[in-house]
């Protein structure tokens, strides 16, 4: 995937303490050393940020990831907390999720969602005690986000609710993501990272440096984690998880190699594959409305998924596969026939599999894994199929019980 392969991926500015509109392109606090490595910056919802390394190929870097390890910098992602006794309430009218089923260290994926249903964006909810929970949302909604759920917080805490929220300022974003993750981080702590399941959360001090916080997860679909660190400390940290083992095993890695891994995982990015506009039935993600929301549907856009689950959607998300030119986002879906039937979201050329690899809505008629399409690209109509995501096997860890 070539650097100019990320025009399809969502820019926007951000606010809040570092996260303020029209602000000037942001560093993180890994600039120096990304740019040490080799790393070409490009604007990434307003944050300068690496997209490829030296001569590291993205090909490399997807190789890199499914066989060792990658660290990636994802420090412009919007880190935040909510807190109080009705911190769980508050959330759980904002968003899909049984927050209060949440076991302390344990997490799950969400979505905030508005009054049609659609998604304003997807998050992960961490509970770190029984009155705090950490999130973590996209840094390209983060003006969007805290617009969005700031006056309903205020309106909680007006109401006499226990409830306040505040974004991390001072933090750093680290993804280790790799079959050799757990090994590497082996070095850093003594922590029993065994008994640590896929979202599931520990607080560590790694190499002695600094307090941090660290979840089982990661937009590769390999096992790894999330770790927020102190700014101050993440350059130190980035440098002795590169370091360690033998200082082959961990590899930086760019947001090139993030889309493809991320697309080869069947993962949606907002923006591109999900917005305000889709819902989590469309999207393929009612799994994350808990069991015990469907009771009620209390939450915002509640009454518009009930509906509906119960009239089908007419469209739904699925992958597609296909060789020759790849579909990218915009591609046109079509039947036999040549008859539209939705568009390409995301699409680029797999490293793992050998082949295109793409996901986009199309007619719920024709969305059954091996219905036989056609993807327009350019003058172009190539021939394809819907399938199953993801496209490559998801490796989350569990632990033995």
């Amino acid at each position: 995937m070539s650097v100019t392969c990320l025009r399809g991926l969502r820019r926007s500015a951000c606010f809040g303490g570092r996260y303020l509109s029209h602000q000037a392109e942001q560093h993180t606090a890994l600039y120096d050393l990304h740019v040490a490595h080799g790393g070409k910056m490009v604007d990434f919802a307003g944050w300068q940020l690496p997209a490829v390394y030296g001569s590291f190929t993205p090909l490399q870097s997807t190789a890199q990831t499914r066989t060792k390890a990658s660290l990636f910098d994802v420090s412009h992602m919007l880190q935040w907390t909510l807190n109080g006794r009705d911190a769980s309430e508050c959330l759980e009218h904002m968003c899909v999720a049984d927050v209060q089923g949440i076991a302390e260290n344990r997490g799950t994926l969400s979505v905030l969602t508005n009054e049609q249903g659609g998604i304003i964006d997807d998050f992960i909810i961490n509970r770190l005690a029984s009155d705090k929970l950490y999130l973590v949302s996209n840094a390209g909604n983060a003006e969007t986000d805290i617009a969005h759920v700031k006056p309903i917080i205020d309106d909680f805490a007006r109401s006499g609710k226990d409830v306040s929220f505040s974004v991390m300022e001072g933090f750093s974003l680290l993804a280790l993501q790799g079959p050799s993750s757990a090994a590497v981080l082996a070095t850093a702590t003594p922590y029993d990272l065994s008994s640590v399941s896929f979202m599931g959360g520990f607080t560590a001090n790694l190499f002695g440096l600094a307090e941090c916080r660290l979840t089982r997860c990661g937009y590769t679909g390999e096992d790894g984690f999330e770790i927020s660190v102190p700014s101050e400390h993440a350059t130190a940290l980035a440098e002795r998880l590169l370091a360690a083992i033998n200082g082959e095993t961990v590899k930086l890695a760019g947001l090139a190699a993030r889309d493809t891994l991320r697309l080869e995982a069947g993962l949606c990015l907002h923006g591109n594959d999900i917005d305000d506009t889709t819902t989590p039935v469309e999207a393929g993600l009612a799994w994350c409305i808990g069991k015990r929301r469907r009771e009620t549907w209390n939450f915002i856009g509640g009454a518009a998924i009930r509906q509906q689950l119960k009239d089908k959607p007419t469209q739904r998300r699925v992958g597609f596969v296909s060789t020759g030119p790849v579909a990218r986002a915009g591609s046109r879906i079509l039947d036999l026939d040549g008859k539209e039937l939705g568009s390409i979201t995301s699409g680029a050329p797999s490293p793992t599999l050998g082949q295109n690899v793409a996901m986009g809505y199309i007619a719920s008629s024709h969305a059954k894994a091996g219905t036989p399409v056609q993807l327009q690209v350019r003058k172009n109509a190539i021939k394809s199929a819907t399938s199953k995501m993801p496209f490559v096997p998801a490796k989350y860890f569990t632990a033995a019980k």
